[in-house]
Order: C-alpha cells, then sequence, then structure tokens
C-alpha cells in the first residue's frame, strides 16, 4: 500500500523530519513516528464524522468529571431547601436535590449539565451517520470486519449509557424511563423477577438503582469506551491505512491525501474547536432536560407527551406500536408486547448488523481485501438493505411520538398506532425498491455522462434540417470515479447446470441453491466500469460535441 501527497512545500517537509527525528531519539520510535506523521489522509468531508464522535466524547469526559464533583448519588429522602422556590419542602430525594443544586446554585453548573447534555446527542449522532457512511460505501469488509464489530459494540454501549445517564437525576421523565426498564426486565421468561429484584435491590423503585446506575455510567461504560475508541479509531486504522473512495490517483493500493502533519493536524484541531464551539452555543442557548420543571419522581404521576432522547425515540415506538399480546402456557405469563419491541427487535437488529460484513461475503463470494470504498450507487442491492433499515428504524423513532403527531394534527391516537404498524413492516420493502431503481438510474446516468458528457440544453440545427443537442465532454479528471478500475464487490457463484444428465452436487443443496440465487440477485445491477471513449482525453471541459439527430 503506497500513499501518495500533494507538495506541502519544503518547509513543511523539513518541519515534519524534525519532529520525527526528534522523537525517535527520545521514545526509540525509529521509523515509526516518521512513517506516522507523513502518513496520507484521504480529503474527504464524510471521513470527519468519525471524529466528531471522538471529539463529542471528550466533552463527555471533562464536563462529566465537572458534574461528579457536586451530585449526589443517593435515593435517600431529603426536603428541598434551595434556591428554587416552586420546589421548596417537597421531598425528593438526594440525587434530584443535588442535581437542583448543579442547576441552581454551582458556578456555570447548568451550563456543564447542558453542555454534557448536548454532546451526548451529538456523540449518538455522530456514531449513527458514521456507521452508515461505513456500510453504504462498504467499508466493514475485509480486512475491518473486526473495526465494524467494535463500531457496533461502542454503538450499543453508547446508547445504553446515554440511557443510564439520563435516569440519573431522578426527576418524573427520567423516573419514567427507569419504569420502563423494569417493565422490560420483568418481561424476560423465568427469570425477570429475580432480575429485577438483582438490579433494583428490592421492589421497585427501591434505593439501589441509582447508585448502581451511576457506578456504571461514570466509571464502567466509559473506561470500556476509552479502551474501545483508540482501538477503533487509531490503531486498527493506522495498521490497515485509509479506505477512500474512488477518483483520479486513488486505487486499492494507492491511498491519495495529505499528511497528518501538518495538514491533517491543523484540520482536525480546527475540527475540535468547532466541536467545542457548537456544543457550548447549544448549550447555552437552547434549553434541553428542564427538570425542575418536570418535579421529583413518584410512581403514581403521570406526564403527558413524555418523550425520551431521540437516540431511544425508537424503543419508545416500538413498545407503543406492538398489540397486546400475551401467552399463557404451563403457568407462565409471557407478555409479547413488552418482551418482542423492547428486547427482540433490538436483538435482531444489533445481531443484524454485527453479522452483515459474515453474510455479505457469503453471499457474493467475495475474499478479496479492499480499501478502495464503493459509491452507493453503485451496488444497488446493499444500498436497498441500508435505506430500508433507515426507514424501519425512523418509522419506529416516529411512532415514539404517536401521541404528539395525533395532538398537534388532531387525528385519533389509532390511527397514528395503526399507520406505524403498516409503516414497520411495508416501509422499508417499499424503501428497497425505490432505493435499488434511483441507484440502477444513477448509474445510466453515470455512463451517459462518460458517453456523451453534460447536455447544455443547446439545440443545433443542422443544414440538412437535423436537430442534435450540443454536449459537453468531461476530462477524464471528472469522470475517473465512474471509469477507474476497482475490485468487484461479487463474483459469480451459479450452480454448475447439469453435466450428462448428471446433476452437480452444488444443485442438490439446497444451502446452495439459495447462495446462489441470492448471488445472482446481489450482482443483478453492479456497476459495470465503462470504457473511455478515445477522444476523451484530447477533449478539455467545455468542448462541445454533438449527439446523433433526434429528429426532422
Amino acid at each position: 500500500m503506497a500513499d501518495t501527497m500533494p507538495s506541502t512545500g519544503t518547509g513543511a517537509a523539513r518541519g515534519v523530519d524534525a519532529a520525527a527525528h526528534a522523537l525517535d531519539e527520545r521514545l526509540g520510535t525509529t521509523g515509526f513516528a516518521r512513517k506516522a506523521l507523513r502518513k496520507a489522509f484521504p480529503d474527504q468531508w464524510s471521513f470527519l464524522v468519525g471524529e466528531i464522535a471522538m471529539y463529542s466524547f471528550v466533552i463527555l469526559l471533562l464536563t462529566g468529571v465537572y458534574l461528579t464533583l457536586f451530585f449526589k448519588p443517593s435515593m435517600n429522602e431529603v426536603v428541598y431547601n434551595g434556591s428554587y422556590t416552586q420546589l421548596k419542602g417537597v421531598r425528593m430525594s438526594e440525587a434530584y436535590a443535588s442535581t437542583l443544586k448543579i442547576s441552581f446554585e454551582v458556578r456555570g453548573g447548568l451550563l456543564v449539565r447542558q453542555i454534557h447534555h448536548w454532546a451526548t446527542l451529538i456523540f449518538m449522532g455522530a456514531i449513527l451517520v458514521h456507521l452508515l457512511r461505513n456500510f453504504f460505501s462498504g467499508a466493514f469488509r475485509k480486512p475491518r470486519e473486526l473495526n465494524w464489530l467494535i463500531g457496533i459494540t461502542m454503538f450499543i454501549l453508547v446508547m445504553l449509557n446515554g440511557l443510564f445517564g439520563y435516569s440519573l437525576p431522578d426527576d418524573l421523565l427520567s423516573g419514567t424511563g427507569i419504569r420502563i426498564l423494569e417493565g422490560v426486565t420483568e418481561s424476560v421468561p423465568l427469570v425477570g423477577s429475580y432480575l429485577v429484584m438483582f438490579l433494583f435491590g428490592g421492589e421497585f423503585p427501591g434505593t439501589d438503582i441509582i447508585p448502581r446506575l451511576y457506578v456504571v455510567h461514570v466509571l464502567l461504560i466509559p473506561g470500556i469506551l476509552a479502551a474501545l475508541i483508540p482501538l477503533h479509531a487509531v490503531v486498527l486504522t493506522w495498521r490497515q491505512t485509509h479506505t477512500q473512495f474512488p477518483g483520479k490517483g486513488s486505487t486499492n493500493t494507492t491511498v491519495r491525501g495529505y499528511p497528518f502533519f501538518p495538514v491533517f493536524v491543523a484540520k482536525t484541531t480546527s475540527l475540535f474547536l468547532w466541536v467545542i464551539g457548537v456544543t457550548v452555543l447549544l448549550a447555552a442557548f437552547v434549553q434541553i432536560n428542564p427538570i425542575w420543571l418536570f418535579g421529583p419522581y413518584d410512581p403514581g404521576a403521570i406526564s403527558a407527551s413524555s418523550q425520551p432522547d431521540w437516540y431511544m425515540g425508537w424503543l419508545e415506538g416500538a413498545l407503543r406500536i406492538m398489540p397486546a399480546w400475551e401467552v399463557s402456557a404451563w403457568g407462565h405469563t409471557v407478555t409479547l408486547s413488552v418482551l418482542v419491541p423492547a428486547l427482540v427487535v433490538p436483538g435482531l437488529l444489533f445481531t443484524g448488523l454485527a453479522a452483515y460484513p459474515f453474510l455479505e461475503r457469503w453471499v457474493t463470494g467475495d475474499r478479496q481485501i479492499h480499501h478502495l470504498l464503493d459509491r452507493p450507487r453503485d451496488v444497488p442491492a446493499r444500498t436497498g438493505i441500508g435505506m430500508g433499515g433507515v426507514v424501519f428504524y425512523g418509522a419506529l423513532w416516529a411512532a415514539g411520538g404517536n401521541d404528539v403527531i395525533a395532538d398537534r394534527f388532531d387525528v385519533p391516537l389509532f390511527w397514528t398506532t395503526w399507520f406505524f404498524r403498516f409503516a414497520v413492516v411495508l416501509g422499508p420493502v417499499l424503501a428497497y425498491i425505490v432505493t435499488y431503481r434511483i441507484c440502477v438510474g444513477l448509474q445510466h446516468r453515470d455512463l451517459a455522462l462518460v458517453e456523451h458528457g453534460l447536455e447544455t440544453g443547446v439545440i443545433r440545427r443542422s443544414p440538412e434540417g437535423r436537430y442534435s443537442e450540443v454536449e459537453r465532454r468531461l476530462p477524464a479528471e471528472r469522470t475517473a470515479a465512474i471509469t477507474d478500475p476497482r475490485p468487484a464487490p461479487a463474483v459469480p457463484l451459479d450452480v454448475p447446470p447439469e453435466a450428462g444428465g448428471v446433476e452437480s452436487p452444488r444443485a442438490r443443496s439446497r444451502t446452495a441453491r439459495i447462495r446462489a440465487a441470492l448471488n445472482r440477485r446481489f450482482r443483478a445491477d453492479l456497476a459495470v466500469v465503462p470504457e473511455t471513449p478515445p477522444d476523451a482525453p484530447a477533449l478539455e471541459e467545455g468542448a462541445a460535441t454533438e449527439t446523433a439527430p433526434a429528429s426532422r
């Protein structure tokens, strides 16, 4: 794997050499530091989404340390006598009282609380966008399967940690979330009631759940993430080199980009400052989680239009639209209306994400090493599957606010519930079909660009009376992403035909026939690298050619 970089000037080169030499002398990293500082990084905006996630994690650590100095993870009851007069004299847990103190009495406490909360939302959003980018571009393929699995694990851990942190203040909204968590745990067949007693230390709500969630939130999960993030973002990435999209100068064996130092360091530092700035501005001007308006948690109180943070909305939606099904057998009742949406659906989703790289390799027979990414349009089947998953997730997320939708649009609640029940089933199928056709249409447009060029809208009439449109041929650099060679994402795995009236052993296996059918479906509309017209390199952008006559 070779790295190619545009020249950054002799001064920058001398700076890189000096820095590498200094590190070699002090740390004994002979050769590695020099290579690392000059490592090429692709210059494409989507590669920075993962950086946003990493910097949000740094902000979470810094603000979390500050909040731990004042937060009391205790469910012991106290009588509030703080500065927020609306709640004076109200009995509440020490956790809720200390959160009020942070918000109204600790200097900068409310700002830090809101920075922490907004950073969590940005962190989750960046992880999700980064995951989608890797899926649609095929970045999970060999040799990056391990990195994909680490990313899925971090996604689950961050989601759980957000839920646990959201529950710590013990206000009415977060207490409702803990109550749902208790109901989901209790729905597990055979062992559910024992798990509840173990987690809560007794009957709900008990006195142990907040201290236990606190330990997991500030120590266990952050510690695991602190180990996984460097492995995911630094060690494996630097060992395996970077992926890149096809284009001029980018191949499966060559990375085209700018050096880590000083170009990428400057870019990533600037991005870090932008992430901090945007997070602080959101925290300063956009209120989030005003716990003083909700009051302390009371099992007998109900709040209207309760909504979790966006990343938990899809689980809320699954619970809301699931029919009230139960199964009773041998003296036990299995509550499917809770078990299926809260455990089965997430289990299938995350298991499917983790297993997809291996399933696709089984279907495609592709065992090559891929450093060159796929454009989503070039692999319609994968892109259609991904969009089906996005629509499934989005329908569940929207269903989490079905009561708000019913209220705002003045429609019956049952209408919204049944709409989303159909949407989560039919929506992914429709999304697959539409996305597939869009990808094929974009491929045809790419072929037209290579063969004919851009349409100018200028119509010419020949002396013979024929009409034709003037088209502008594109230079090779503009069409490189379409015409440059790249590894095939799939190989043919068709079942051999009969030979001399004897059926192939592979044809007798149902698994082999299913694999061959899926392989044909996956390969059906893969993009074909077109041949560049021989006159294309000689034409500059803006040179005009004419198409075949259209009509008289």
